[in-house]
């Protein structure tokens, strides 16, 4: 049984073969709805990788060239402090810019854990003060000492400890996302095997018929490989179909940094699940060409 006379078959057919394999039955209905369901669950699979891979360019971009500096001291020592800080700020390689952070945009980052009515001067709240970086970047551990001894109240955050576990988060969410595309890939193509088996057990007489009158197990397993791969490759070209709306139908989120934010496909990303149905005739394709050698050469 060649490859390339498989493939030819696949391609341009067979009339005579086709009619070995019944067009109906539970082994034709699994094989489409299988193949659909499995189409179905790896485009969303692959939203769900190309969306946390969005997340952490987002995450990294918003927090990769930024940096904080939250200063606590004596009432009487605040502002003092503060320009030290700023004037350290200002004469250091690779800040951009710093400001000190208005006592409202404060409280909007504290309401969401502590509510919009947070009295902000009744509590020994620190001051902030907001880095932005150049393309360069500075060198934290320098500017860490610096300001330990012009200005003590005052404690560098860079930014490193947040933006690496969650960009190491998205990515591993990510890398699930594709291990989910070869489980769904296997067990397509065991269900695909398990179908194909039944099909040729199923018409054990019309396989021994066919032999006797001459017909080749080559020429009864192409026409197994042909009818299964088609169910496949219509079965999941239907669940695409199908996960594509689903996807497009989705409510937005709400929030730049809530996960949900952009689940789905932007720009040349929706050319990806068109090739779910090709993939799974592929699957198709083999699982039922190693079915058909192994259970014909079982049958006697």
């Amino acid at each position: 049984m060649s490859l390339s006379g498989d493939l030819r078959d696949l391609v341009l057919g067979d009339a005579r073969a086709d009619r070995v394999v019944p067009p109906t039955g539970f082994t034709a209905t699994l094989t489409v709805f299988a193949s659909g369901a499995m189409a179905f669950l790896a485009v969303f699979a692959l939203a769900l990788s190309f969306a946390t891979g969005r997340l952490a360019d987002r995450w990294e971009g918003a927090l990769a060239q930024s940096a904080t500096i939250r200063l606590s001291a004596p009432e009487g020592e605040v502002e003092t402090q503060i320009a030290a800080a700023l004037r350290i700020l200002g004469q250091t390689p690779g800040v951009a810019s710093a400001r000190v952070m208005t006592p409202g945009e404060q409280a909007e980052l504290l309401a969401p854990w502590f509510g919009p009515d947070l009295p902000l001067d009744l509590l020994p709240v620190p001051r902030l003060i907001e880095i932005t970086e150049t393309d360069e970047g500075f060198d934290a551990e320098g500017l860490r000492f610096r300001l330990a001894g012009e200005a003590p109240g005052a404690v560098l955050d860079d930014h490193s400890r947040w933006r690496r576990p969650l960009v190491e988060a998205a990515g591993r969410i990510r890398a699930l996302g594709f291990v989910s595309l070869a489980l769904i890939g296997g067990a397509m193509a065991a269900m695909i095997t398990l179908a194909a088996g039944a099909a040729l057990s199923a018409n054990a007489q019309i396989i021994g018929t066919l032999r006797l009158v001459g017909a080749r197990d080559v020429f009864i397993a192409r026409a197994f490989v042909r009818r299964f791969t088609l169910r496949a490759a219509l079965g999941a070209a239907g669940g695409t179909a199908l996960a594509m709306l689903a996807i497009v139908l989705l409510p937005p989120a709400g929030g730049e940094t809530s996960f949900l934010t952009g689940l789905g496909f932007e720009r040349t990303e929706w050319l990806w699940p068109l090739l779910v149905p090709l993939c799974a005739a592929v699957v198709a394709f083999w699982a039922t060409r190693f079915a058909a050698l192994s259970r014909l050469g079982k049958l006697t």
